[in-house]
């Protein structure tokens, strides 16, 4: 018997594999094939559902299988994204999961040259004052989510950071937090504030115990999730954000990670040296640290103008500024 055939076919928009009859799987061997370039590289699981769902995208369009494109398609499904309204940053997503299909599960680099992305604008992110993070933490809506919420914001970490905290992460002799294999599969350390200690054992005393059975106490969830062996999702971090934000009366557009943006700000507003706050970020380069200087405005309005100088009152000169010095 051949080796089974790598096709998607599409009925519509949604997909239906086509298998050989001896495969029994419920995926396509292309599809497999996909998972499992992505899988050797070590892509986080959520870059892989997104490059697959990139690809039912291109093949829903296609009305065939991705296999089977050619270079003018390619051009035209891009320009389908534009005027369809997808915004620069998903078109951007989308056409990068079909290049990994081109360029490594295809081998097709003449596919994969086709693609383009578009540069994306560079938007100023969303800071709240220290008195807005004060209102929207005093208005959590449990011991929970203000212990959550000020994790995120007194120590800059991301939403996956905080769900996925062990009781091992906690250093309270030290007084820092250990983060494990974080964006870009890098670990760091980060400060532990009094504050936060204190409500950490305030919740670890109250925190359900249901699913620590078998657990060592240092792998237990600082916040376990509904289901065994799962932690909160971020989603659910989430709305608790969103509840908390709503409850303090902010009605500016804001997501979980404002509370990272507002701590990295608020640290360079005091002159914390920059490089330092690069390093409790967890960020790559120093240049994408450097972008919350466009939004510090406690920095921004201590700049003097060269107007102030200007408007300033000139001096009078007197006789004897005119006066002449004698000569030697």
């Amino acid at each position: 018997m051949g080796s089974p055939v790598l096709r998607i076919e599409v009925s519509s928009t949604s997909l239906r594999m086509e298998l050989s009859m001896s495969d029994t799987r419920t995926v396509s061997p292309l599809r497999q094939r996909m998972i499992e370039d992505m899988a050797a590289r070590k892509l986080n699981p959520h870059t892989q559902r997104s490059h697959i769902s990139s690809c039912k995208r291109f093949a829903a369009w296609l009305k065939r299988s991705p296999d089977t494109a050619t270079a003018d398609e390619v051009r035209r499904f891009q320009l389908h994204l534009i005027e369809s309204g997808a915004s620069i940053c998903n078109r951007n997503r989308i056409m990068t999961g079909v290049r990994f299909l081109f360029r490594v599960t295809l081998r097709r680099h003449d596919l994969a040259a086709e693609v383009w992305h578009i540069k994306e604008p560079q938007k100023l992110p969303p800071v709240l004052s220290p008195q807005e993070v004060k209102r929207v933490l005093t208005m959590a809506t449990s011991l929970q989510a203000r212990a959550m919420l000020t994790l995120a914001y007194g120590c800059g970490l991301r939403a996956g950071e905080v769900v996925r905290l062990r009781a091992g992460d906690i250093d309270s002799e030290q007084m820092i937090i250990r983060i494990v294999q974080s964006k870009g599969l890098k670990d760091r350390h980060v400060m532990l504030p009094a504050e936060v200690l204190d409500l950490l054992r305030q919740w670890w005393k109250a925190r359900p115990t249901a699913y620590d059975a078998g657990l060592a106490p240092e792998q237990r969830w600082l916040f376990p999730g509904r289901s065994k062996r799962r932690s909160l999702t971020t989603r659910q971090f989430g709305r608790l954000f969103k509840q908390a934000a709503q409850a303090a009366g902010l009605r500016k557009t804001l997501s979980l990670h404002t509370l990272r943006h507002s701590f990295a700000t608020h640290l360079l507003e005091r002159g914390t040296d920059i490089r330092l706050i690069q390093a409790l970020l967890g960020q790559e380069t120093l240049e994408t640290t450097a972008r919350y200087t466009r939004v510090a405005t406690g920095m921004i309005s201590k700049i003097e103008s060269p107007l102030d100088g200007r408007s300033a009152p000139r001096r009078k000169r007197t006789r004897r500024d005119t006066e002449e010095p004698p000569a030697a």
